[in-house]
């Protein structure tokens, strides 16, 4: 197994956990999210390991740019063994009386759409060589809908789950796993988005990222032969 992985989200939060554990086990990591500036954050927390990334600025709520970004990292590695898609974003007026168009695409193209952009644009090499692991970092809204994540967050994750679930029907003859992820509350910049973000207590209850990543590493290491297709994590 090449020991090359692709973060989208990687500037903040689970992403950037993940980007960090890996580049800890000596994995080179393509960096993947919106804004350059947060993917050098996350290059200046790794220390002695930064030069193990590659920052790769993309809007992946567009195909043409996940092409062009799937393109650029595949002329640089060459394979690609894992990929995990951990991009993800809501809007303070979630709520199905106050959600505007504008906002339900948003999330449906950075939490759904971008996720199966990427999926295709690096499965192919994955097939070539019969072998990948892809990581979705769904939501516990991917389970059951619920107020406070909203119906556009709540169908994105949903169909999330679903593309994990079809990775797994269709890919598995070819060497290729998917692991959906479901998270409960994590204390990430995503809940500054909430109608009333949480207090310091509240948080301090919270996961951390990198009780997330720990999820994606066990999946990612585990033997070729098996694979993890879903897990459940939540605060204590």
């Amino acid at each position: 197994m090449n020991r090359i992985a692709v973060i989208t989200g990687a500037g903040s939060g689970v992403g950037q956990a993940i980007a960090l554990a890996l580049a800890k086990q000596d994995w080179e990591v393509a960096l993947v999210g919106r804004r350059e500036e947060t993917l050098r954050q996350t290059v200046q927390r790794a220390g002695g390991k930064a030069k193990q990334f590659l920052i790769c600025p993309c809007d992946i709520g567009d195909a043409k740019s996940v092409g062009k970004m799937a393109k650029h990292i595949l002329a640089e590695v060459r394979e690609v063994e894992v990929l995990v898609n951990s991009a993800g974003t809501n809007a303070p007026k979630r709520a199905l009386e106050v959600l505007s168009l504008e906002d339900y695409h948003a999330m449906l193209d950075t939490n759904l759409n971008g996720a199966y952009y990427c999926v295709q644009a690096f499965l192919p090499q994955m097939r070539a060589r019969k072998s990948g692991t892809i990581i979705n970092i769904v939501s516990d809204a991917g389970k059951q809908a619920s107020p406070k994540a909203g119906p556009a967050y709540v169908m994105s994750k949903f169909g999330l789950a679903g593309l994990t679930q079809s990775i797994n029907a269709e890919e598995r003859d070819k060497g290729i796993r998917a692991c959906a992820i479901f998270p409960g509350d994590i204390d990430t910049p995503l809940l500054d988005k909430r109608p009333a973000p949480p207090d310091t207590a509240a948080r301090a209850k919270m996961l951390r990222s990198e009780d997330v990543a720990e999820c994606a590493l066990l999946a990612i290491h585990l033997p070729a032969r098996a694979v993890v297709e879903e897990i459940v994590i939540r605060p204590r």
